[in-house]
């Protein structure tokens, strides 16, 4: 599970929609239009799902070192 980001067309930063979403179902997902607003250029920006993607963080780096240290036989 990611956050659906698109690009600020007003300064071209990465932004977070406040959506969550599975990257292949996104992906899948019917083409649709939406509105987020930006923090950054405190506007709304319009955009369409096709020019957003999901970023799902990495996995390993949030897991305790430990865990990813081989385990003894």
């Amino acid at each position: 599970m990611g956050v659906v980001m698109i690009k600020s067309p007003e300064t071209g930063r990465t932004i977070s929609t406040g959506m969550k979403a599975d990257r292949e179902r996104f992906r899948c997902s019917p083409v649709f239009f939406a509105r987020t607003f930006c923090l950054i250029c405190e506007a709304s920006h319009e955009w369409f799902a096709k020019e957003a993607w999901v970023h799902e963080p990495d996995e390993n780096r949030h897991r305790p070192r430990a865990a990813l240290a081989p385990q003894p036989a």
